[in-house]
This record gives structure tokens, sequence and C-alpha cells, in this order.
């Protein structure tokens, strides 16, 4: 086996100007891409948002999961099992607490499905996105919970129920990865002379397109445009999990109109991103993450922030594509005279 290294295009934009109670200030963000339109697109986003005072971030839950999987001899057995275990639960955070320094137990859930007992352990884990680490402690409490309950058969340290890396309800509702929301109040003025649209348009765009369109697609709570295109651009040039885009991608565009102008936010529920761990150690995304300031903060702060900065990008490249979206033909003309190839006759 070889290993190569993989050249993608990296870009930097910006700079997004991001104001909450954990991040304020003007911050480039990279974006590693063979999506070229994406790079002046967001760049749009920043720069209109900038010129009105910038985007509100704050992060409202951060946490990671893995649920483990037994199984018991019929349904009582199971149930039996999960209110016990529920009321034990500071033996199972200090159990957590035993395989690292930096996980802390936050929750747990269960489900049962006939014998099958699914629990879903939930935990903060500092600066990394924690896979790893969840998986450790996961692995901990299970050996555990089979020693304390010989009723119990052991079936997989993954139920699914996590959720890792698929779409599913859970994550949303439950929480896994930070949990941001950024919003923009943009006056009119501004949307109409930067983005050639008006507040009014946006909104509906958001409502036809967002929203009915991702009812009629089956979509699971997703209602945006191309949040999977930011994150994977961002997640590639920090040495995040890539496949953690599945669940980063479902979240939610609201607009409304405010008086002549435009309010426009972003919620996502599922970011997963790490300032350490693998992948971390690349002398690029070592001075991407610097760059951005995500390596200075005290311990747990540097991946929060830049889950927050995540978000507000997110925002500036899912408002600058909508725009395009309603005015016929911008967008591929955009991308015909950014990706299409010199000489190229078709």
């Amino acid at each position: 086996m070889t290993e190569e290294a993989a050249n993608i295009p990296l870009q930097w934009v910006g700079p997004i100007k991001i104001i909450g109670p954990e991040v304020e200030g003007e911050i480039e963000v990279p974006l590693a891409t063979y999506e070229m339109p994406l790079w002046p697109s967001t760049n749009r986003g920043a720069s209109i948002c900038r010129k009105a005072g910038g985007i509100r971030t704050v992060l409202l839950d951060d946490r990671m999961t893995r649920s483990v999987l037994v199984e018991a001899k019929d349904v009582e057995t199971a149930y039996n099992a999960s209110q016990k275990l529920h009321q034990r639960k500071e033996e199972i955070a200090a159990a957590i607490r035993e395989t690292s320094g930096h996980v802390r137990f936050v929750d747990m859930h269960h489900q049962i499905v006939g014998n099958l007992l699914y629990i879903r352990l939930e935990m903060t884990t500092g600066d990394a996105s924690g896979h790893n680490m969840v998986t450790k402690a996961a692995d901990h409490v299970l050996s555990w919970i089979c020693t304390k309950y010989p009723e119990l058969a052991y079936v997989s340290i993954s139920g699914n129920y996590c959720t890792d890396k698929k779409v599913s309800a859970v994550n949303g509702i439950l929480g896994r990865g930070k949990s941001v929301i950024s919003d923009i109040l943009l006056p009119r003025t501004l949307v109409k002379k930067y983005l050639k649209t008006t507040p009014e348009q946006i909104v509906q765009l958001n409502i036809k397109k967002n929203l009915i369109g991702s009812i009629i697609a089956g979509g699971v709570r997703s209602a945006n445009a191309h949040f999977a295109n930011i994150l994977l651009g961002l997640y590639l040039a920090t040495g995040q999990d890539a496949s953690n885009i599945i669940e980063g991608s479902q979240g939610f565009v609201h607009t409304e109109v405010r008086g002549e102008d435009l309010y426009f936010s972003v919620s996502l529920p599922n970011i997963i991103v790490g300032t350490v761990g693998n992948g971390k150690q690349l002398d690029f995304v070592k001075k991407n993450l610097q760059k951005m300031g995500c390596t200075d903060c005290e311990s747990g702060a540097n991946a929060r922030r830049l889950a927050i900065i995540t978000c507000a990008t997110v925002l500036c490249g899912e408002l600058s594509l909508l725009a395009a979206q309603t005015i016929p033909g911008e967008l591929m003309s955009a991308h015909l005279s950014i990706e299409r190839p010199i000489g190229a006759s078709q």
C-alpha cells in the first residue's frame, strides 16, 4: 500500500465579520474545493455581510455521541435494565472519565426494539471532534454494563443510534457535534446593490425551493440550498473527517422581510469539527487553523471557535447562491465563466 497526496485547490475568502458571545472580529477562511465558483460566491456573501455590520453567531450546544447495542432474552429484561442504567448515570460518568482527561459525560438516551437495547451516550470532547474519544469511552462503558448486568449481551460498539455519518432525525433532535446558528439583518439597499435582487425574492425562493422543494423531495431535517459545499471546502482545508458533511449539511435557512430589510439565518445543528487529532498534524492544516485563531484559545474553545466560523461561512455562501438563483441564467453563466476550460469548444 502506497501513500500519496491529493492536491485540492484552496483559496481564502473574506474576511467574514463575526459578532457574538464567543467570537468577535474579521476572519479570513480557507476553502479547498474543485468547485471554483464557490470562492467568489462565498466572498460576495462575506462582503455584503461586512457592510451590514457583521454576522451574529451563537453556539447553542456541544456534544459527541456513540450508541452501544446490547440484547436481552426478552423486552421485559431489556426495559428493566434500561431503567436501572438511568439511575446509575453518575457511575457511568465516572467510567467515562477513566478513559480520557478530556472527555466528560453529558447525558444518555435509549431505545428498545424487541429484545434489543440501544444506549446513546453523549459526551463533550474538548478540542477534538471526538469520534475515537467517545468510542473508547463507550467501549469501556459497554464492558461495565455487561459486567454489571449479565442478563445483557454485547451486540455492537455502535448501534447506529449515534448517528455517525448517516442521514437521520435523531442528531438534529438530541444533538451531535456543535449546534450553531448565524443570522443577520441586511438593508434593502445593500441587497439590491450587491446581490442584484430584493429581500422579497430571496424570501420567496427560500419558501418555494428550500422549504417546499425539500419536503417534496423527502428531505430529513434539511431545508437549504448547498450547506454541504461550504462545509466540505472548510473541512478539507482544516483537516476534518469530510464524511461528517452528511449529517452536517442537515440544517435550515430561515428568512423574513422585516420592514424594508432582509433577515437571513442559517441553523446547523450538527457541525462536527476539531482542532486536534488525526489530520491536524499536517503543516497546511496547522497554518490554516492558526491563521483563523483556532489554536490559541483555552482547551475546548478552539473547536468551538472553528464551529462558529464554519456556520458564519455557510451563511455567506448560502446567501450568495440564493440571491443568484433569483436571477434567470446567473448561476449557469457564473459556472461557465469560471469553470469552463480554456479553449473548450462545447
